[in-house]
């Protein structure tokens, strides 16, 4: 592991993005794989089993409530699922809306709230009532504009999204596990029951003022419910399915099925009907301790990856996050300029000098948008100079610029190798060399291949959608490797199709599929 301290910028950018070229992105996706293979086998912190033994048939009907929990907003919101419209009226919806995937789907009454640092901080009973109270706006608003007396009936079915790690043995009950992301909740709180006690007292009073109960009918994460909501809107081709769900936002997780016998036996004692089943939806987990380790062996982490782990929320808990994702990427570009600019003359502004000072979304909404003179004056603004002499000179702006797009370029790398990896551990692509235990089937790959098969990574979150050119220079490098990994993946496309507000939709999908997994 690289022991200097780069103290100008050329330095700081190699240390960074030295490592992105194609052949060592491959011997990392190889080595990412084979740590996927080994943590679904040996851990139980890895690869977690989720209840959803099934993917959507694309003809699940049914009105539902969604939620979704994330490590930033709160989302509510109604979804309808339309099921398996005929193809002449799914032409012409798709059409009227510019080829919207989503036309089987109606949404309604949809609200969005931040979750504000306190709340993070509160009590759990806390934060469920807020949520709850959330949740109460939007039923009071859809039951006062109804046209019909008790349109929702007498009990609300609820899809909830949770964007943090739990354990479920049930489709409709979750264990909350240790959440990170800045939340200073405990784990081993069964979250549909805190939900639904924060949300009791609106049932409560007179007839007039009652809400509807809710019964909660589906409990899912993120990536789940991206995966979900994309497989049920895409009425797939024989020859294209939904392969992976992604996330890359405040957090980031991937989710893919695999074979059962491909997991820690543990894990398959939890699957219900395990004897009738043969593949699982896996929340794979792929941040947490242990997933680093082919970033450490190949020596692509800086001084500045183990500063910020060092003094994050939760040191060594989730250091692959710590390097990719939106809650951190600010931080490095911080600690890194904070380097770059040390043989300066002047100090640095003192509001750029404490920790976390410098947000992801200044980074993509300034820094990678506008133009030299607005981007000094922003500067200026937020981070003002200590003297009477102007500290943001172009070269000081054009510097935290360039090393702002080396660390969006090494995000978008690394998720791009771990994407190839994963793909890899369930050989629904290949990479040629060596694999100390061989990939694992994920059930889904026949022995007769296509004469060309699209595999889609369905995906959400703000920094993979938001951020400029972060998408781009992931799917550049997710052909690059596809193309270069085999002569086997010549008739394979690996794509990134958004799952535009997957969350809400996932959850109310997984709502609708409750008695495909029963």
């Amino acid at each position: 592991m690289a022991t200097y301290r780069p103290s100008a910028g050329p330095e700081a950018i190699q240390a960074l993005t030295g490592f992105i070229n194609t052949d060592t992105l491959l011997d990392l996706a190889r080595q990412f794989s084979v740590t996927y293979i080994n943590l679904a086998r040996a851990s139980t912190e890895h690869f977690l089993v989720t209840p959803v033994t099934a993917l959507p048939t694309g003809k699940e009907k049914g009105k539902f409530l969604s939620i979704d929990v994330g490590g930033t907003n709160l989302r509510v919101g109604f979804v309808e699922l339309l099921g398996d419209l005929d193809e002449v009226t799914l032409d012409r919806q798709e059409k009227d809306q510019g080829e919207n995937v989503f036309a089987k789907i109606k949404r309604s009454h949809d609200r969005n709230w931040p979750i504000k640092h306190h709340l993070k901080m509160d009590k759990a009973e806390d934060l469920f009532a807020w949520i709850a109270d959330c949740i109460a706006e939007v039923v009071r608003e859809a039951v006062a504009t109804a046209s019909e007396p008790e349109p929702l009936g007498h009990d609300i079915l609820l899809g909830i999204t949770f964007s943090f790690p739990m354990a479920q043995t049930s489709l409709s009950e979750a264990t909350l596990l240790p959440m990170g992301k800045g939340f200073a909740i405990t784990s081993d709180l069964n979250l549909g029951k805190m939900l639904l006690a924060g949300y009791a007292r609106h049932c409560e009073g007179s007839t007039t003022s009652r809400l509807p109960r809710l019964r909660v009918a589906a409990i899912t994460n993120d990536t789940v419910a991206t995966f979900a909501s994309l497989a049920y809107a895409v009425k797939a081709a024989p020859n294209s399915r939904v392969a992976m769900g992604l996330i890359v936002g405040t957090g980031t997780n991937a989710t893919v099925p695999m074979k059962l016998d491909s997991l820690h036996p543990a894990k398959r004692e939890e699957i219900p009907n395990r004897d009738a089943v043969e593949t699982v939806v896996i929340n794979t987990e792929w941040t947490i301790r242990g997933t680093d380790k082919p970033l450490i062996d190949m020596d692509i982490k800086t001084e500045w990856d183990l500063a910020l782990d060092a003094n994050s929320d939760a040191p060594g808990f989730q250091p692959f996050e710590y390097m990719t994702a939106g809650r951190y990427l600010g931080e490095i570009v911080r600690l890194v300029y904070q380097d770059a600019a040390s043989q300066d003359a002047e100090d640095l502004p003192t509001s750029l000098q404490a920790q976390n000072a410098l947000p992801t979304r200044f980074l993509s909404e300034v820094m990678a948008r506008l133009e030299l003179e607005e981007t000094k004056e922003e500067l200026e603004q937020k981070y003002p100079s200590a003297s009477s002499t102007p500290y943001w000179t172009s070269d000081r702006v054009e510097l935290l610029r360039s090393i702002a797009q080396a660390v969006q370029k090494r995000s978008s790398a690394l998720i791009a190798a771990a994407c190839i990896g994963l793909l890899n551990a369930v050989q629904d692509i290949h990479l040629d060399g060596p694999s100390q235990d061989g990939p694992v089937n994920n059930g889904t790959t026949s022995s007769a291949q296509p004469s060309s098969e699209e595999l889609v990574i369905a995906y959400a979150g703000g920094t993979i959608s938001q951020y400029p050119q972060w998408l781009e220079t992931c799917q550049h490098w997710i052909n690059t490797l596809v193309a270069t990994g085999s002569k086997a993946n010549a008739s394979k496309r690996v794509i990134l199709r958004e799952a535009l507000d997957g969350g809400i939709i996932g959850a109310g999908v997984l709502a609708g599929m409750t008695d495909q997994m029963a």
